[in-house]
């Protein structure tokens, strides 16, 4: 009876190429893919792993920047039943060996350029550009099958993401979890065999994989790959008539209406326009909109453990609540709740929790995290939300004090570890601050035992952090502030220093 249910992430795009076999999936530089080659690929791939000696659930890392070669080798680990593990290329050190050894990554598949970064001893496999990388592989296509073929409840991903502490957490993410995610995804965002999208973010990245690039692949459209956001590759796709949907969040959407030959250049052609992982600033989307009166706005909001499409804005909603979120996806149910988990009255903040067979079973090897995170038969997301009494959601504040940076999450607490190792700071707090770029900048607020600059603390903090980690900026004060029992009232710094 299982192989009959048979309905695996890998399993789409085996569908889409018998569809349209012949249809266009992937281009990324100079090379194209049809679905039947890319399944092929796939295939390929996954016997090129098998002969690694990988057995079914061992976790394997993906350590490399956008390509068709990252691609293939995520939908070759579902296929082979191996546990995907990407990991964010901007990770060096101490950061990168620990999601490493927490997975228990047998191998690592990674870019040449990144490989130099592992911990000696790590077992690697080139993801392209060498004569025994995976993609060199491909030239001589296998077929492969499998002693077990997955089934949908089999681990299929782990996605890390990052808390208030210094230790981030891997979401388990099944075939079934995000096999859901992707049919909401196309229901909420209209996805169509017929759209032309661009996926420039990184494909380690939850939103860009599961929200767009794998959907995508699911309902047979022509997709584009990028290395990244470049406006003017954009700008020239766009021209050409090969995209006409773009995701981005609103640093990359800026940046594009900042650029100088944005409003010189032809871009009636773009249809769709998706963003989220951070909050858009009204005035920038109402720039856009004004800009380009035709393009229909999505604002995409969730985490990864939903994988990760949570609610969504659509373009028709805008109107009268440009701060919203949007109503929850097809197969998510949201509510807002107090601290005792009751549910809030609308208009009443409070902590959004979720039920929806796309979240994760928990996060891996870590219990606690999962039961404290499941307490109550919900999914706690660590949002404060206010919901209106139409259904629409809008995020006020987060619970934790984890700082959304361009997209990316910050841990606060790992910054100021950090700092203290400077001699001169004698107490420190870091918040996320309002900026034109960044949406929101690292900031830390210092206060010193000895004389020190701005500059010798980035600069310190940029030795032992990735520099995405690092702080954008540094206040010094005279005290922190503090409630009764102690506690830094981080809500009164970013509210004092939010101005300037």
């Amino acid at each position: 009876m299982t192989g009959a249910h048979h309905n695996t992430v890998d399993s789409l795009v085996r569908r889409s190429a018998r569809r349209n076999p012949e249809r266009t999936a992937v281009r990324y530089a100079d090379r194209t893919w049809t679905y039947a080659e890319l399944d092929t690929a796939v295939s390929t791939a996954a016997a090129v792993l098998a002969d690694h000696g990988l057995a079914p659930g061992e976790r394997v890392a993906a350590y490399g920047h956008n390509s068709d070669a990252y691609l293939i080798a995520f939908l070759a680990c579902a296929r082979a039943g191996l546990v995907h593990v990407p990991v964010n290329q901007n990770l060096t050190g101490d950061d990168l060996a620990y999601v490493l050894s927490q997975s228990g990554s047998a191998l690592v598949l990674a870019d040449p350029a990144l490989a130099s970064r592992l911990p000696d001893g790590t077992p690697v496999r080139a993801l392209r550009e060498s004569d025994d990388s995976l993609l060199a592989a491909l030239s001589s296509p296998r077929p492969f099958t499998p002693d077990r073929e997955p089934a949908s409840e089999d681990l299929v991903q782990l996605l890390y993401t990052s808390g208030t502490t210094a230790l981030p957490k891997g979401a388990m993410m099944t075939h079934r979890a995000l096999v859901h995610e992707y049919v909401s995804a196309m229901t909420a965002l209209d996805l169509h065999a017929t759209d032309r999208p661009v996926h420039a973010l990184p494909l380690y990245h939850s939103a860009q994989m599961h929200v767009f690039l794998l959907p995508y692949l699911a309902v047979g459209a022509e997709n584009t790959l990028l290395d990244a956001p470049d406006a003017g590759q954009i700008f020239d796709l766009v021209e050409a008539g090969r995209a006409d949907s773009l995701f981005a969040p609103p640093t990359v959407w800026i940046g594009l209406a900042n650029h100088p030959d944005f409003g010189a250049r032809d871009l009636t052609a773009l249809r769709k326009a998706y963003y989220g992982a951070s909050i858009m600033p009204v005035p920038v989307l109402e720039r856009l909109r004004t800009r380009l009166p035709g393009l229909a706005f999505y604002n995409c909001f969730g985490q990864s453990e939903i994988g990760p499409l949570a609610t969504v804005l659509g373009p028709g909603e805008h109107e009268g609540r440009m701060d919203s979120c949007g109503r929850p996806v097809l197969f998510v149910e949201a509510k807002v709740v107090d601290e005792d988990g009751e549910e809030v009255p609308d208009g009443t903040p409070g902590e959004v929790v979720y039920r929806s067979p796309q979240l994760c079973e928990g996060y891996w090897d870590k219990p606690e995290e999962t039961e404290e995170a499941f307490r109550g038969g919900w999914f706690h997301s660590g949002d404060l939300a206010v919901r209106d009494a139409q259904g629409y959601f809008t995020v006020v504040d987060r619970v934790k004090d984890v700082i959304n940076s361009g997209g990316v999450l910050v841990a606060s607490r790992q910054v100021e570890d950090a700092l203290y190792t400077h001699p001169a700071v004698a107490e420190t707090a870091v918040v996320g601050l309002p900026d034109d770029r960044w949406i929101e900048a690292v900031t830390a607020v210092v206060v010193t035992r000895e004389e020190t600059t701005e500059a010798e603390l980035i600069a310190h903090a940029r030795e032992r952090l990735p520099h995405f980690k690092a702080p954008k900026r540094i206040v010094f004060t005279d005290a922190l502030p503090r409630n009764a029992s102690g506690k830094i009232l981080k809500r009164e710094l970013r509210d004092r220093f939010a101005q300037g």
